[in-house]
């Protein structure tokens, strides 16, 4: 593990050429790896992953139960994504030769103690599955479709084993291998583009057991184990447990470069893509109506308003103009504002770039953990213009103090979420899971924040504060205006969670199935809908919080700075409301620990959220207000 960590550490500065200077020198096609060409009776090594639940959350190392092991583990190079998910890669007993079957493979005897015999019935109980990677394909387990047609789908990973009836537990001991491979017509070669399992529980008769040669009665060469054919393996303390296989090669059709659509495809139609182009033109419609409806109505406001200044008419300014002297005043927290709407810069780029990459094809499911490395790393190189944003908004409000500010906006955000993981992390340390991030990738967590992220934040603060204070478009008076009595309706809690209905609208059917991605275990990849969702997004805050902002201006408040950035943020509240509603719903979480390493997680991608939002509200408020403003005559 300690050698993982430096590996983690060491890559680092690799992994952000890789990820951001050097995007085009990742393959462009989907399953993001060069290809490998085997030749026959070439040796194919199976790798062990992790053991995972959907009823716990929690990951476990391969080897945490008593299974087969090599003569030396060793693990495989791991990103700062793969560690941060809990992912590890490590050698496994399992080898075959390319194109050669093999029936019914002796891997080891193991006897079972009253711990192991324990953990076993606690991983079947809370229903953990074993992942496998063969050619950096994970083993996918056919099964039956739920719509009852005859095409098959697959679920990823095998059960540890089952619980009958009666109560007995029954290990999957035996394991039936099939690897698909496409043929290369010009040459020998061959590459891997499926990797299949079938478990079974056999109960094996060990009789004279040789480690140097292990054979079994019950498992030669000449035996085809089919399940349901033969005695169960039971899990009891104190019980010798066989562990086989077998291994048949396969020719297929489908080409290397389309070998991922079989686990891409896994969720049984889930994807309703109906439903989901249904909602964004819904929502597209409403934006349309929205703009609309603003553009008529702003053009006439203007128009009167200059046709009375031009006709030197004596009559009483009414309206958002009356405000005109007080629009721009700093609000309340202004420093405060600043930080936020700089973090949501910063989490805003972070976003953007993350997506187009993964949009175009350099962030392949392939590539375990590039995701969220990406993530990061972007994270961290926009400090830059969390900085910059920040003190450029702080010093159009005239501040002074621009390094707390820059500080505040450096260790804010950051800080209260790595206070959450850091807690969230303990509680998985405690229950001993491989999910836990081990304390030398904490290090180099803190590393590239405080190395990277913070100097980068004062270097484009530097910049920004250094630059011209925007200008405003009318003089702010000196003594404030009385805000007159405000209806109901426009009252400000009420107006904010009206406002964040929109645009959770936009995101909640997509988000549906990234909840079921992160939570039950299957793969993203619709990045191009996701794409779409995130621009609607977008034009869905940035519209209802102008309307709300023009309402509550005509109104004559003119207290719009914060009310801005939460009307549009208040949808993290009800995205925080679906994740509950999500997890009474949908998961099968029975612990207490995984129940709060769920909310603890969606309240880190809530708050994240909610910042993105209210900034991207805020800045399409602030061009409006500033816009509208600067086109009427104000004496």
């Amino acid at each position: 593990m300690a050698k993982a960590n430096r590996e983690v550490v060491a890559a680092l500065l690799l992994s952000c050429l890789l990820y951001i200077v050097l995007p085009s020198a990742r393959a462009f096609y989907l399953p993001g790896v060069a290809p490998r060409d085997f030749q026959k009776d070439d040796e194919l090594q199976v790798k062990v992953n992790k053991l995972s639940s959907t009823k716990t959350q929690l990951p476990y190392d391969y080897y945490f139960l008593d299974y087969c092991k090599p003569p030396k583990i060793m693990n495989s190079a791991e990103n700062l994504g793969e560690v941060l998910r809990g992912d590890r890669i490590e050698n496994s007993v399992y080898a075959f030769k390319m194109r050669r079957d093999e029936s019914c493979k002796v891997a080891c005897l193991i006897k079972l103690s009253s711990e192991a015999a324990k953990n076993f019935k606690e991983k079947i109980d809370d229903e953990y599955r074993v992942n496998m990677i063969l050619d950096n394909l994970p083993v996918a387990v056919p099964r039956l479709r739920r719509d009852g047609s005859q095409d098959t789908s697959y679920e990823q990973g095998f059960h540890v084993g089952y619980k009958s009836k009666d109560g007995k537990y029954y290990l999957s001991n035996h394991l039936s291998f099939k690897v698909m491979y496409h043929k290369d017509p010009e040459s020998d070669g061959a590459r891997i583009v499926g990797f299949e399992v079938i478990p079974s529980s056999v109960k094996h008769e060990s009789g004279n057991w040789d480690d140097k040669n292990p054979k079994v009665t019950t498992c030669n060469s000449d035996t085809k184990i089919t399940p349901g054919s033969n005695a169960l393996q039971e899990v009891a303390a104190d019980t010798y447990v066989v562990f086989s296989y077998d291994v048949t090669f396969q020719p297929s059709n489908i080409k290397w470069a389309s070998r991922w659509d079989t686990y891409l495809l896994m969720n049984d139609d889930q994807i309703h893509w109906f439903s989901i182009i249904n909602s964004l033109m819904i929502v597209l419609f409403l934006s349309g109506m929205v703009a609309m409806i603003m553009l008529r109505t702003l053009y006439r406001d203007i128009a009167n308003y200059n046709q009375l200044e031009t006709q030197d008419e004596a009559q009483e300014e009414t309206g958002w103009k009356l405000v005109h002297g007080d629009v721009f005043r700093p609000p309340v927290n202004s420093g405060l504002l600043c930080v936020y709407v700089g973090t949501g810069v910063q989490f805003f780029g972070m976003t953007l770039v993350t997506m187009i990459f993964a949009l175009l094809g350099f962030l392949s499911p392939s590539n375990r953990g590039g995701l969220m490395t990406a993530m990061v790393l972007l994270w961290v190189f926009m400090g830059l213009f969390a900085g910059y944003s920040s003190a450029r908004l702080y010093k159009m409000f005239k501040g002074s103090e621009w390094k707390r500010i820059t500080l505040k906006t450096a260790f804010m955000f950051p800080g209260i979420v790595f206070a959450i993981f850091f807690v969230l992390n303990a509680l998985i340390w405690g229950e001993k899971s491989s999910g836990a991030v081990p304390f030398g990738t904490m290090f180099a967590l803190v590393l590239l924040w405080f190395g990277i992220s913070v100097p980068l934040v004062f270097v484009g603060s530097y910049i920004g504060y250094k630059r011209p204070a925007l200008e405003d478009p009318v003089k702010t008076n000196k003594i404030p205006r009385q805000i007159p009595e405000q209806a109901w309706y426009m009252q400000p809690a009420f107006s904010i969670l009206i406002g964040g209905i929109l645009p959770f609208g936009a995101v909640f059917i997509e988000l549906f199935f990234i909840l079921t991605s992160i939570w039950l275990n299957q793969f993203y990849y619709i990045f191009g809908f996701l794409f779409i969702v995130f621009i609607i997004l977008i034009v869905t805050c940035a519209e209802i919080t102008i309307v709300l902002c023009y309402f509550q201006l005509c109104s004559e408040d003119y207290h719009w700075w914060w009310r801005a950035y939460l009307t549009a943020g208040s949808s993290a509240f009800y995205l925080f409301a679906y994740s509950a509603f999500y997890f009474f719903t949908k998961l099968e979480i029975t612990k207490v620990v995984s129940g709060i390493l769920y909310f603890g997680y969606m309240l880190i991608g809530s708050y994240a959220f909610f910042v993105l939002t209210g900034t991207i509200g805020f800045y399409a408020c602030f061009w409006f207000v500033r816009k509208i403003y600067s086109s009427v005559k104000i004496d």
